[in-house]
């Protein structure tokens, strides 16, 4: 994936050829208000009132309303820098913004390629800690806060001690039960699943993400890091081919 200035350039293009969609995208929301009043979207007031569950399949962390039409489906590598930028500088606040707002519900994949090309266990182990937060409820708390603290990539700094550490950050996280989870990869066949899943999808890479199932191009992930382009690919639905 390009990097810096390079990748700020071909999506200052993208996103302007697009502009006309998301154009089109807010107009058609703004004239349905009797189907808007008719199904009012569940707001929460902050990430820490989301609800947040294990889907059926046993893979997927599910995060948000369960009223809402769209869903984004967000692969990521707890390991994988470009994730943190997603995350920290890119479109990821948009999309919670839409997602505290009703009008989305988030759906995470949590894939763990790295430690295999790097050596280690780090993406792995705090795939089974994220695990072990969402029983507790903590999942989007303790996420955030783990890509705002994420160690090197090569560093594999993702230790039970570090990731304990990390979790008496998040108020009401840390317990017996919770560290001994991390401790001895209580769900490490959730974490071996949820990579498998990440194949199975063919996500280009991460962080990749899917709207209502159609995966983002591969020559338009630069887009995910501008905020003004998930609202566009969510709104209208589909992204643009």
């Amino acid at each position: 994936m390009m990097r810096g200035r390079g990748r700020r350039a071909a999506r200052s293009v993208l996103v302007a050829a697009l502009g006309g969609v998301l154009a089109v995208g807010c107009g058609r929301g703004s004239a349905g208000g009797d189907a808007t009043d008719a199904k009012k979207p569940e707001r929460y007031a902050s990430s820490g009132q989301l609800p947040e569950h294990l889907a059926a399949d046993g893979t997927t962390v599910v995060v948000g309303s369960s009223k809402a039409d769209t869903v984004v489906r967000l692969y990521e590598d707890l390991r994988c820098p470009v994730c943190r930028e997603f995350e920290e500088d890119g479109g990821a606040g948009a999309l919670r913004k839409m997602t505290l707002a009703g009008e989305v519900r988030t759906e995470f994949t949590l894939a763990s390629f790295l430690d295999d090309r790097l050596g280690g266990m780090g993406s792995k182990k705090a795939a089974n800690a994220l695990r072990a937060a969402l029983e507790r409820g903590k999942f989007v708390e303790y996420h955030d806060l783990l890509f705002r603290e994420q160690p090197e990539e090569s560093v594999d700094g993702y230790t039970d001690a570090f990731l304990l550490r990390m979790a008496s950050r998040v108020k009401g996280l840390r317990g017996a039960e919770f560290d001994a989870a991390v401790k001895g990869m209580k769900y490490r066949s959730f974490v071996t699943a949820s990579e498998k899943a990440y194949e199975a999808d063919k996500a280009p890479g991460t962080p990749s993400f899917a709207v209502n199932g159609t995966l983002i191009r591969e020559d338009r992930r630069n887009l995910m890091f501008d905020p003004r382009y998930v609202p566009l690919a969510v709104r209208t639905s589909t992204l643009p081919q």
